[in-house]
């Protein structure tokens, strides 16, 4: 049976605070992530539809989708350890399952394991509206 997690360090709003004031880089040209919730080690997180994540074909680029997930983990971990601005990627691996809508992408994070000094996620994307996951990521950062 596992254990159930404990509930979150800093809240929604904590995160977002957190975010603007030490990667302020991260709306460079205009916002488009918005974290929707920070649940037990989890987060899931919004990019908005915009021109600037499309690639040739009108479909959305997978370094968007990247970013997309990386960050979410990032809020998922910040969320359940608290303020680390040190904690680094340190692997990511993706699969893209087919080709996302032309519409907002909604990203949900859970941790699978928090260490001292690994912390390693998975992160579903689907495209608003739909459940079939168009990218399955997982990934780990090295805490400080």
């Amino acid at each position: 049976m596992l254990k159930t997690p404990p509930s979150p360090v800093m809240t929604k709003e904590e995160v977002e605070a957190f975010l603007e004031r030490e990667f302020p880089q991260m709306h460079h040209g205009g916002q488009s992530c918005f974290i929707e919730e920070i649940g037990p080690h989890s987060a899931r997180m919004r990019m908005a539809y915009q021109e600037r994540h499309l690639r040739p074909g009108g479909t959305i680029s997978g370094p968007a989708m990247m970013a997309l997930a990386d960050y979410v983990l990032y809020a998922a971990i910040l969320g359940s350890l608290g303020p680390i601005a040190l904690a680094v990627t340190t692997n990511l691996s993706f699969n893209f399952l087919r080709k996302p809508l032309q519409r907002d992408l909604m990203a949900k994070c859970r941790l699978l394991k928090v260490g001292r000094r690994l912390v390693m996620g998975e992160v579903a994307i689907v495209s608003e509206g739909s459940a079939d996951i168009v990218c399955h990521a997982t990934g780990t950062y090295a805490l400080p």
